[in-house]
């Protein structure tokens, strides 16, 4: 276990390794794939090609390049029924852009999925016009990233990536006539990084990510500055930081977080005190995430660690926080939140934990009204968990959590339960297995803004997830993986109110199924891999895929699977091609020279003469 400092302080260090003479570093991945769907009925065939290149432009710096990408094959989203204030982040799951790419995820400006992601354009529709097609992605024409680190500590990290125009399709209902509407236009999105390392564990930040749109759509920029400074003994940490967003469309509006903290790195307690900062115009949104905002957080943690082995555990890990939150304009306070969560592994690595929660004051939601200066009061709750988690050195392992909270509120509690076990049968066969439950019994929450009113509801949400992940692994060239999981989530409103000025509720009606709701989302990816020679793989892919929504609740399990598979479904069968191309080897093919015959036999001749003249041929 460290004492103190950041594990980079124990590393060693080798001296003495030069006149070491590198090759060039230039490699390319030609691609081809295919992809046969079928959806709603109807089929189709398209074929893709494009090119990724990486080229070491010197010993510390390297630039990554693709041309014309196909993300086809990349794991699918796992969709939510979202009722909350804020947009669903997803992970990125495209290698482009989660392999080198440490330096850019600096400050959290950088949200990958904007590149190539869900178009940013509104459709004006005339009379008797629907959408026809709305595209959920936009196509991203190519993406270069050059990132690396000078002898001297300094961090350097360019990215830039360009996507096409995007448009909507939109019918008449009466004339059958058929017209496009531009919803995104041809964008350019840029990140420069610079990071300074300085002392043992130091270093000073700058980023800058900018959005450039054609025409009259919204451009955006923003920038921040970052400091972590650790002191000589490497016993605390001050951070700070600062960051300016602006978004310009027919004006330009400007928002700023700050930040601040000291933390103790050293010994058994360690103390921890920040805040953080920011202001209501506040948006990075179109190439980062930023959710909420209009606030300031004061934070506070004591946090207690076993450094050695004691008894049965080979550590413990014990946390106690409390966090203040309030409204910047008008101000209100909003939340006083504790916490206190453990974690504890054992010598024979079993792991468990557990916690507890409270907002003693309750919670005045400054974006649950999603009207500007309007609150929501939400009463206070405890929340109590515990989870373990067995050795997964072997065969069969597991982890499970159990977490309840209960609102003072009659009636009114959640509870989530996981599970998630795990086999391995062999070096070569795995199977993972996931059913994660949520019960919410009488949360309150918005439903729909009404012409003069905020309309919230009372509501009872289930939701259970299953999941499941299978590798088997043939040799060491070629792979089956199997990913499955199922989303499941109910909706049924009981009673309807009126948001009230001081963040109360007042009785409406009775509840209707107007709002109820029913989710599913089921997903299936057979893959099988073949790295037939260094760096170059044939990927076969079979998805299928379905959505369903209804405006119904209390259906019962046969019904539900019944609606689900009654839906259009997605079936897609692609294939693809990538082979490495490494520029020393090609090389080589081009310079090499084969023997001609005459060659040939002089060779043998004088191999043969040296042979006879050392009595070795008789």
């Amino acid at each position: 276990m460290t004492k103190k400092g950041s594990f980079s302080l124990y590393d060693g260090e080798i001296h003495g390794i030069q006149n070491i003479k590198t090759q060039v570093r230039l490699s390319f991945q030609p691609y081809v794939s295919s992809y046969l769907t079928n959806y709603a009925g109807n089929t189709e065939v398209n074929f893709n090609g494009g090119l990724d290149l990486k080229y070491g432009i010197n010993d510390a710096f390297t630039l990554d390049m693709i041309l014309v990408p196909d993300f086809g094959q990349t794991r699918f989203d796992e969709e939510v029924l979202n009722l909350s204030a804020f947009e669903v982040q997803y992970e990125e799951n495209r290698a482009f852009f989660t392999e080198g790419t440490e330096l850019f995820t600096k400050g959290n400006l950088f949200y990958s999925r904007r590149v190539g992601g869900a178009p940013g354009g509104s459709v004006n529709l005339n009379e008797n016009e629907i959408i026809e097609n709305y595209p959920s992605t936009v196509d991203l024409l190519n993406a270069i990233k050059v990132s690396g680190r000078t002898d001297d500590g300094l961090g350097i990290g360019f990215f830039n990536a360009i996507t096409e125009k995007t448009y909507a399709g939109i019918r008449n209902t009466e004339t059958g006539e058929e017209r496009k509407q531009l919803v995104e236009p041809f964008s350019n999105y840029n990140i420069l990084v610079l990071d300074q390392r300085f002392g043992d564990n130091s270093s000073v930040s700058f980023i800058n990510t900018n959005t450039t749109r054609e025409g009259h759509f919204r451009d955006a920029n923003a920038t921040g500055v970052y400091m972590d400074l650790t002191n000589k003994a490497n016993t605390f940490r001050y951070s700070a930081g600062a960051e300016g967003s602006w978004v310009i469309m027919d004006d330009t509006r400007f928002g700023a977080e700050l930040s601040g903290s000291i933390a103790e790195l050293n010994g058994k307690n360690r103390f921890q005190v920040g805040f953080d900062l920011r202001t209501k115009d506040y948006d990075i949104n179109d190439l980062g995430y930023s959710s909420s905002t209009n606030y300031v957080t004061y934070f506070a943690g004591y946090h207690h660690r076993l450094l050695q082995p004691k008894g049965f555990l080979n550590n413990m890990y014990l946390n106690f926080n409390l966090n203040h939150m309030r409204r910047l304009e008008t101000d209100l306070s909003s939340r006083v939140l504790f916490n206190f969560n453990s974690s504890f592994t054992t010598k024979k690595f079993w792991n468990f934990g557990g916690g507890f929660e409270t907002t003693p004051l309750g919670t005045q939601d400054i974006y649950e009204p999603r009207v500007e200066g309007r609150h929501f009061d939400i009463p206070p709750y405890y929340d109590v968990w515990v989870w373990v988690g067995s050795d997964y050195r072997k065969k069969f392992a597991f982890e499970s959590v159990i977490d309840w909270y209960k609102y003072d509120e009659k009636g009114r509690g959640d509870l989530i339960i996981d599970f998630e076990p795990r086999y391995r049968f062999s070096d070569k066969f795995t199977v993972n297995w996931s059913t994660n439950l949520r019960l919410n019994d009488k949360e309150e929450g918005f439903v729909d803004l009404l012409p003069e009113d905020i309309l919230f509801g009372q509501r009872d949400r289930n939701t259970i997830i299953n999941s499941m992940g299978s590798t088997y692994i043939f040799n060491n060239k070629m792979a089956l993986n199997l990913a499955f999981r199922h989303y499941y989530s109910e909706v049924y409103y009981s009673e309807f109110y009126t948001l009230q000025q001081n963040g109360a509720l007042d009785f409406r009606s009775s509840g209707s199924s107007e709002y109820d709701t029913t989710f599913n989302a089921w997903n299936i990816d057979l893959r099988f891999s073949w790295w037939f020679a260094p760096g170059s793989q044939l990927t076969l892919l079979y998805r299928n895929a379905i959505n369903s929504s209804a405006n119904l609740s209390h259906v019962n399990f046969r019904n539900n699977f019944r609606h689900l598979f009654a839906q259009e479904e997605l079936n897609s069968l692609s294939l693809r091609l990538s082979y490495y191309l490494d520029y020393n080897r090609m090389k080589t093919w081009f310079s090499s020279r084969q023997k001609t015959p005459a060659n040939l036999e002089t060779s043998v001749g004088t191999s043969y003469r040296k042979l006879k003249a050392n009595n070795m041929i008789h």
